[in-house]
């Protein structure tokens, strides 16, 4: 039995290998290539330098040291099996991460960025010369963005093409309304422009406090879950270490309980993230 779970094993992280192989060397059209989950993540997480077959590549490496080890740990092919599939996705969730991490920075970050632009209108400056200087004297997370615009308006004079390379850049809906602020109030903002501007300063101020309140709440009950959902798997790998607790989960029956656990696990996790994820708003179109 344990050899046929074993070649078992082996057959489906062949199989997921091909897989990923023919996925990434499929051709594929332009407007797939956009629309694909993992780039859109990538480009929110802010690594350019990490392509979606990279990331692949790296979730197929994961499972096979984590399904490496954990047959090492155990002796047994079925946690083995699990423990591959959970380390595949460690990547793609270390980027989920990272790009919420950046999300609450740049939401932070937009009302000083609102106000600095105030404080330039007023000292006579344009919309553009006042976005432009964000990018030497603007809050951190935002100045290469906003050293892209200048560099880009600088070369063509297009103010709209340029704010479309910052939400490109940014990705972010956040920064989405916040841009459209911006064409609006070049267009239309005449004398009522530093008006605009302090209101979207408040507005966005009011918005990340909020945010930061709720979050503040939830952190704790969120790291309980994940503890809760985490120990019966630690306790496994130490009762693993002892030669009659791995016979009794070699067998069919402890493989079936295995499973059963991982399948709850699974479906705890997946309820308690989406019962205290906040609402979050949708991209606008550049």
């Amino acid at each position: 039995m344990s050899a046929a779970v074993g070649a078992l094993l082996g057959a489906a992280v062949g199989c997921g290998m091909l897989l990923v192989l023919l996925a990434a060397l499929a051709p594929r059209s332009t407007s797939v290539r956009r629309a694909s989950v993992l780039a859109r993540l990538l480009q929110r997480a802010d690594v350019p330098r990490l392509s979606v077959p990279a990331l692949l590549a790296g979730c197929v490496l994961a499972a096979l040291i984590a399904g490496t080890l954990g047959l090492v740990a155990t002796a047994l092919p079925v946690a083995a099996l699990l423990a591959a599939a959970m380390a595949s996705l460690a990547p793609i969730l270390l980027l989920r991460r990272r790009a919420a991490l950046r999300q609450q920075a740049l939401q932070a970050a937009w009302p000083d960025a609102v106000d600095t632009l105030v404080s330039a209108v007023r000292a006579g400056l344009s919309l553009p010369e006042s976005l432009a200087d964000l990018g030497r004297s603007g809050p951190p997370p935002l100045r290469p963005a906003f050293a892209a615009f200048a560099a880009e308006y600088r070369a063509t004079g297009s103010f709209g093409d340029s704010l479309d390379l910052v939400q490109a850049r940014l990705a972010d809906p956040v920064a989405d309304r916040v841009i459209a602020a911006f064409r609006l109030a070049r267009e239309f903002g005449g004398s009522d422009l530093g008006v605009v501007l302090r209101t979207l300063s408040t507005m966005l101020r009011d918005d990340a406090r909020t945010r930061g309140e709720i979050r503040g709440r939830q952190s704790w009950t969120v790291t309980a879950a994940r503890l809760a959902v985490a120990a019966p798997w630690v306790t496994l790998v130490l009762l693993c270490t002892r030669g009659e607790a791995a016979r009794a989960y070699a067998s069919p029956a402890g493989a079936l309980v295995i499973g059963l656990a991982a399948a709850l696990s699974v479906f705890a996790y997946v309820a308690m993230t989406r019962i205290g994820r906040m609402p979050t708003d949708e991209r606008m179109a550049a």
